[in-house]
């Protein structure tokens, strides 16, 4: 029987300037990243080994790195931050990457705007 392995980080938040707007560039807001991974610990959970497994504060590293490169869509961001994960860990299974923008600059009440690339 195979047994599903996930980790997943949740509520990464992060300050970042990203935008279309030239204010967003300057003035910048919040953002949460979370980063929902399937992969096999099983080795790892055995052993008690943290070189057989995703390194939590690696991802967050990744994060915050492609979160300090402005780009103007979060799109873009989301797409950085999935692909270096991939890289880095090309042992996931399945990866799911989520990069929400609290409170966006918009002509009207919203609290949150997201996007979310999945394999």
């Amino acid at each position: 029987m195979h047994m599903k392995n996930i980790i997943n980080i949740e509520g990464i938040k992060l300050y970042a300037y990203h935008g279309c707007l030239e204010e967003e560039a300057k003035i910048g807001a919040n953002y949460m990243v979370d980063v929902f991974m399937e992969t096999n610990f099983t080795e790892a959970a055995e052993s008690d080994d943290l070189s057989l497994t995703i390194d939590y504060c690696a991802i967050y590293e990744i994060a915050k790195k492609q979160m300090a490169i402005r780009s103007k869509l979060i799109e873009q961001v989301c797409m950085r931050i999935f692909d270096e994960v991939k890289e880095r860990y090309p042992e996931i299974i399945k990866l799911k990457v989520k990069v929400t923008k609290l409170l966006p600059p918009m002509n009207g009440n919203v609290e949150k705007v997201s996007v979310v690339m999945e394999e």
